[in-house]
C-alpha cells in the first residue's frame, strides 16, 4: 500500500509540490476550504476543510485515514497554517511540530519575545494597544518603523511609517488584517533582505534556499511592503551568508524546531544578520517548489515530505550541487477586473524564460497593490549570470499586457 501524505492547502502555489508528492509514489490527499482549489484536482483524495480550522481539519484527516486510506505524514505549503499541520500530526500520531512551536511560528509578537529571550538578533519591537501607542513610538523612535498585524500572512497589513502614513490609519489597517485584532510595531532595519529555506536535522541547520529579496517597488506601492520575487544565488559574501544561516538556525532552535523545515525572512543591517520572521512551513511564491531545485538541484520539497513521513534525510540531500542563476518576478496590473491576458506565449518563447504562470484569469478582480494578492502573473528566468537572468525577466514582463475593464476593484 502506498504511504499517504496530507498536504494542507490546494492553492496554485502548492500545485508543483503536490505534483512532486505524486511523483514520489505517494497517495496524496489535499485539504482546502475552496472546493475549486486547483491542487484538489491533482490529488488522489480530497478533503474540503478550511486550512485555518485546525480542529475541523484534524477531524476530517482522522476520518479519511481510518475510512479511506491511511495518512502517514502531513505538511503545508503556500499557506501559513502550521497550527493545522500540528493538530493533524498530534491527532494521528505523526512526526511534526509541537502545538506550542506552531503557535510561536504564527504569532509574530510571541515569536519576537521568544527570539529576544534567546538572544537572537531581531529589530526593536513592541505591542500596540491603539493608535496612541503608535504615535508615542513615532515620537520616541522616529518614523523608520513598521506596523504589522500580529497574526496575518502574505504581507497583508504591513506598512512602513516613513512613507508619511497616518498613525490612526496605519493602526486600523493592520488591525483589520489580524484575526485576533492585535497589532505590533518594529524598527525598520535598512540593508539587504534575504529569504532562506532550511531544514534542521538533529540540531544542525542546512540552508539550500538562499535568495535576495526584491523590493524594487517600495516607493511605488508605499506605504505597503510588496515583494517582487527574488534572485538566486544571493549576491552576498560567504561570511554574510554564514552569519545569516547561523542566525536563522538559532532562531528556529529557539522556537523549538528540529527535524523539520523552516523559512526565514532576514535582513543584513550594519553587516549583521537579523531575523524579521521565521515560518515553520514550506514557503509560498514557488521558492521551495521551483526556484531552489532549479538553482541548486536540491529536492527541498521531497526532503520535507520524507521527514514528514518519518523517513531519513541525509545532509547530502540538502547540499547544493550547482548555483544556476534563477530570477523570479511578478506582474502587477492596475486595480480592477481583468478583461484579457495578452503576450503570455510570446513571453514563454523568449530567451532564458523557464516558466510563465498566470495566477489570475479574465473576470478576476485585482485589488489595490497592498500585498501579494495583487499579483497576476509569475515568471522564472535564467541566464549566464543573475544580471542576465534579470534582463531576460524584464523582457518577458514587457511582452505581457493585461487588459483591464473600467470596473473599479
Amino acid at each position: 500500500m502506498k504511504k499517504g501524505l496530507l498536504i494542507v492547502c490546494g492553492g496554485i502555489e502548492a500545485t508543483h509540490g503536490i505534483a512532486r508528492a505524486r511523483e514520489m509514489g505517494l497517495h496524496v490527499v489535499v485539504s482546502d476550504g475552496d472546493a475549486n482549489a486547483p491542487g484538489l484536482k491533482l490529488a488522489d483524495g480530497q478533503i474540503i476543510a478550511s486550512t485555518y480550522d485546525s480542529g475541523g481539519a484534524a477531524d476530517a484527516a482522522e476520518h479519511y485515514s481510518r475510512a479511506i486510506h491511511p495518512i502517514h505524514g502531513v505538511i503545508c505549503m503556500g499557506a501559513d497554517v502550521p497550527h493545522t499541520v500540528a493538530a493533524v500530526a498530534a491527532r494521528l500520531g505523526l512526526p511534526g511540530l509541537s502545538p506550542e512551536t506552531a503557535r510561536l511560528a504564527m504569532d509574530k509578537l510571541a515569536m519576537k519575545e521568544r527570539l529576544a529571550a534567546h538572544g537572537v538578533p531581531i529589530p526593536w519591537f513592541a505591542p500596540l494597544r491603539d493608535a496612541a501607542d503608535l504615535q508615542r513610538a513615532l515620537l520616541e523612535r522616529g518614523r523608520d518603523l513598521v506596523v504589522k498585524p500580529v497574526d496575518s500572512r502574505g504581507g497583508r497589513g504591513v506598512q512602513r511609517m516613513n512613507a508619511g502614513r497616518d498613525a490612526a490609519e496605519a493602526f486600523e489597517a493592520a488591525k483589520a488584517q489580524s484575526p485576533t485584532g492585535r497589532v505590533m510595531v518594529e524598527a525598520y532595519l535598512s540593508g539587504p533582505q534575504i529569504s532562506t529555506e532550511s531544514i534542521l536535522l538533529n540540531g544542525v541547520g542546512y540552508t539550500p534556499g538562499f535568495s535576495d529579496r526584491n523590493y524594487e517597488y517600495l516607493e511605488r506601492f508605499a506605504p505597503w511592503f510588496v515583494e517582487n520575487g527574488g534572485d538566486l544565488p544571493a549576491q552576498v559574501s560567504a561570511a554574510i551568508r554564514a552569519d545569516v544561516e547561523a542566525t536563522v538556525t538559532a532562531g528556529a532552535q529557539a522556537l523549538g524546531i528540529d527535524n523539520h523545515n523552516y523559512k526565514g525572512d532576514m535582513v543584513v543591517h550594519d553587516g549583521k544578520a537579523h531575523v524579521i520572521e521565521i515560518a515553520a512551513r514550506l514557503s509560498g511564491g514557488y521558492f521551495c517548489t521551483r526556484e531552489i531545485p532549479l538553482s541548486t538541484g536540491v529536492d527541498f520539497v521531497g526532503a520535507t515530505i520524507r521527514l514528514a513521513l518519518g523517513e531519513t534525510v541525509a545532509p547530502a540531500d540538502l547540499t547544493p550541487a550547482a548555483e544556476r542563476p534563477i530570477v523570479q518576478r511578478y506582474v502587477f496590473p492596475q486595480a480592477g477586473r481583468i478583461a484579457a491576458l495578452h503576450g503570455l506565449d510570446e513571453a514563454r518563447g523568449l530567451p532564458g524564460i523557464i516558466e510563465v504562470l498566470p495566477s489570475k484569469a479574465p473576470g478576476d478582480l485585482i485589488p489595490p497593490a497592498t500585498s501579494s494578492a495583487a499579483r497576476a502573473v509569475m515568471l522564472l528566468a535564467t541566464g549566464a549570470s543573475v544580471a542576465e537572468a534579470r534582463a531576460n525577466a524584464e523582457r518577458a514582463i514587457a511582452a505581457i499586457r493585461i487588459e483591464m475593464t473600467r470596473e473599479a476593484a
